[in-house]
């Protein structure tokens, strides 16, 4: 769903575009945009979370997890036993079940 309003900022950019060609770089924001949504995700399985990022990815095992976070609005926060907080991308409150489900049961399903 992300990648069409990548589509219609990109139409709604042709007009300055084909009006002043001279605004043409602005074409590269819906690429960059294109390509955030492609990387940008968290994958959950049993062993461990995946964090992937616009320029690299970092896993976390589930023994170095000591629990999540949710702010209003925002995406779910990993706090690490060591202190560290990660940001998990496309992971909410919403979404929850499903990483309950990947997760074999280690994150609590609150819907439940």
């Amino acid at each position: 769903m992300a990648h069409f309003a990548v589509g219609f900022l990109t139409l709604g950019l042709l007009v300055p575009v084909l009006t002043w060609p001279v605004t043409a770089p602005l074409l590269a924001l819906p690429v960059l945009l294109s390509v955030m949504v492609a990387r940008w995700r968290t994958v959950a399985d049993a062993q461990q979370v995946t964090v992937r990022t616009l320029f690299g990815s970092r896993s976390i095992g589930w023994d170095a997890i000591d629990g999540l976070g949710f702010s209003r609005g925002s995406w779910a926060r990993a706090h690490l036993r060591d202190g560290e907080t990660v940001r998990l991308p496309a992971v909410s409150f919403a979404t929850l079940p499903l990483l309950t489900e990947a997760s074999g049961g280690r994150v609590p399903n609150p819907y439940r």
